[in-house]
């Protein structure tokens, strides 16, 4: 398990990065499903390669399906999402939640309806009851 001072994706190529999204959008994907997933995709062997390389990291695991391998993520989405959003506080917001919200509020302006308004007050209203 990783910590949010160590993520895995640290560890990672910007092309084993790509990978994981395809296997983290998918759930999870042989050879052939990662590749079909990626933008100019590498040949067939080097993703068979990056995958190899991604399960002796730790990031992957296998299950065989016949012959062929079906990959998953050994760290739950949920963990990796964490883990990434602390990176991006840390690297692009110094670490402060308003400031990223406020950014994501900005990029949304106009676009943000009025139900999601209210789910977002919602959310925040809930954050000062717990103390968060």
């Amino acid at each position: 398990m990783t910590t949010p001072d160590a993520p895995l994706s640290h560890e990672l190529s910007r092309r084993e990065r790509q990978i994981m999204d395809v296997i983290y959008r998918e759930g999870r994907a042989t050879a052939a499903e990662v590749r079909a997933g990626l933008v100019d995709p590498p040949s067939y062997s080097a993703v068979r390669a990056h995958l190899r390389t991604l399960e002796e990291k730790g990031h992957l695991r296998h299950e065989e399906d016949g012959p062929r391998y079906v990959y998953h993520p050994v760290t739950p989405r949920t963990e990796a999402t964490t883990s990434a959003l602390r990176r991006v506080l840390r690297t692009f917001f110094d670490d402060s939640t308003e400031k990223a919200v406020a950014a994501l509020l900005d990029l949304g302006a106009g676009e943000l309806g009025d139900d999601e308004l209210t789910r977002l007050s919602a959310m925040i209203e809930q954050a000062r009851r717990e103390g968060r």
